[in-house]
C-alpha cells in the first residue's frame, strides 16, 4: 500500500491492542446517530487485511442493536470501544481515531456523517473498505 503507515492503537486501559494500515494523514467520519455521538467516535473504515488486533481478543464483549449485523466490540475491562465490525462495510472494520497513538498521525480531516438517516446514506461508505 502506497504511503501507508502502521499506526497503533488500544483501548483505555491497554488490554485490547490492534494496529491498522492507513495514511499519515487520516480522512474520517464523524457519524450523528445516537450510538457514535454519545461515545464520540471518529471512524476510519478500512478493509480487515489492513487491520490487526495485536492483543486483547479474550478481553472483547460483542454488542449488536437493530438489525444485529454490525458487531461493537467493547473491552470488557475499561468499556472502550476502540473498533467494530460496520454493516455498512461487513468486509472491512472501523476504527476509533480516537483510539490511535498520535505519533504517527500528520493531519485529520473529519467528514460529517448522516448515520441518523443511516438507510438513505449507507451506500456512501461501501468502498471504504475495498482493497
Amino acid at each position: 500500500m502506497s504511503n501507508e503507515i502502521k499506526h497503533k492503537g488500544s483501548c483505555h486501559c491497554g488490554a485490547v491492542v490492534f494496529e491498522v494500515e492507513a495514511p499519515e494523514h487520516l480522512h474520517v467520519l464523524e457519524c450523528n446517530c445516537s450510538i457514535c455521538s454519545k461515545s464520540g467516535y471518529l471512524h476510519l473504515i478500512v478493509p480487515k487485511s489492513q487491520f490487526n488486533l495485536l492483543k486483547g481478543s479474550d478481553n472483547l464483549v460483542k454488542y449488536t442493536f437493530d438489525t444485529h449485523q454490525e458487531k461493537h466490540w467493547f473491552c470488557q475491562t475499561c468499556g472502550i470501544k476502540s473498533f467494530y465490525i460496520p454493516r455498512s462495510n461487513p468486509d472491512g472494520v472501523s476504527v476509533n481515531v480516537r483510539c490511535l497513538d498520535s505519533s504517527t498521525i500528520k493531519r485529520i480531516d473529519i467528514t460529517p456523517f448522516d448515520g441518523v438517516n443511516w438507510e438513505a446514506n449507507a451506500h456512501q461508505l461501501s468502498h471504504l473498505s475495498k482493497s
